[in-house]
């Protein structure tokens, strides 16, 4: 019995330990800088690759096979997104924006099975480079750094603007919109997808709703959560949409990510493993805010945003 006693009380110490430790390595947004510094640490210990593949977004997995493999449902997002925007219309070699490419996985099946020319762009060096690196010399993708509030392009550059899980860093959601708008030419296709909380004006946030936005927004780099219907609006208003914004939530399509995530740890033991101990560590730290995320998204706190328009 005292053992057993003693085993709990270890076990409440380290998480205690974990808990604390959780909260004073919090990554808050203090600037874009600090975004392309998380990003930058995330791919240089190469943690976030090895667990969750090329793509560091959720999955697609259909209501008909909800147990589809973590990665292979990361790819049908891809596919899906293309497909629901009306991006495939676009006949190849069309150009496309690819925002908040990360290290690149969604710009090279964007090049591969639809054989557009992709310009992906991201505010980390580190991503720039490993995307530059992952990608075959036979796709037409070129990587840069760039801040998506300031986008180096000429009015009308691209065929397409792509975004997926980007807008959360934004501090700005009205440049966001703006500036990718802007270098969409007339008739082109806008797909993007992204985080959103509810509309917390019409339904206030409790309590513990308050402690879990909070989290998500300060151990993810994220500085404010817009909800559908006021992203929609802010997209609606620049010219170049003409108001012809079309949404939709994919919260029943995405949700099984977030367990997916952590168990793919165990699927895949010897990818944290072989990145040495702290690896270990660093897989764990990020654990209650990926079940604080499952949460949010499940009970309706959290809604995954997609969006299309035309130019």
């Amino acid at each position: 019995m005292s053992g057993f006693i003693s085993s709990i009380f270890f076990l409440v110490l380290f998480l205690l330990a974990l808990a604390i430790i959780w909260r004073i390595n919090a990554r808050k947004y203090i600037s874009s800088g600090t975004v392309a510094s998380a990003y930058d640490s995330w791919t240089q210990d190469k943690l976030l690759e090895r667990l969750w593949g090329e793509h560091i977004h959720l999955g697609f997995y259909p209501v008909e096979n909800k147990n589809i493999d973590f990665r292979n449902a990361k790819i049908q997002f891809v596919h899906e997104l293309v497909k629901w925007s009306g991006l495939d219309k676009l006949p190849k070699g069309s150009r496309i924006l690819d925002v908040g490419c990360g290290i690149g996985g969604s710009s090279r099946i964007l090049a591969k099975y639809y054989g557009f020319n992709v310009t992906g762009i991201t505010i980390s060096p580190a991503q720039v480079k490993r995307a530059r690196e992952l990608t075959p010399s036979e796709l037409n993708c070129n990587f840069q750094v760039m801040d998506a509030l300031d986008l180096k392009f000429k009015d009308g550059s691209f065929d397409g603007v792509w975004s997926v899980e980007a807008g959360a860093h934004m501090n700005d959601k009205t440049k966001f919109a703006d500036e990718m708008l802007r270098t969409l030419r007339p008739g082109g296709y806008f797909a993007l997808a992204d985080w959103n909380s509810r509309d917390l004006v019409e339904y206030p946030p409790s309590f513990w709703e308050k402690f879990v936005l909070k989290q998500l927004l300060e151990q993810w780099g994220h500085p404010n959560f817009t909800s559908i219907n006021e992203f929609s609006k802010i997209l609606s208003k620049n010219k170049n949409s003409a108001g012809r914004v079309i949404t939709d939530n994919w919260n029943s399509y995405t949700n099984p990510s977030w367990y997916d995530s952590i168990i793919e740890g165990f699927r895949r033991p010897f990818a944290i493993l072989s990145l040495g101990p702290l690896a270990i560590f660093k897989s764990i730290r990020e654990i209650p805010t990926i079940l604080l995320m499952n949460w949010a998204f499940r009970k309706g706190l959290m809604d995954f945003g997609v969006y299309k328009c035309r130019g």
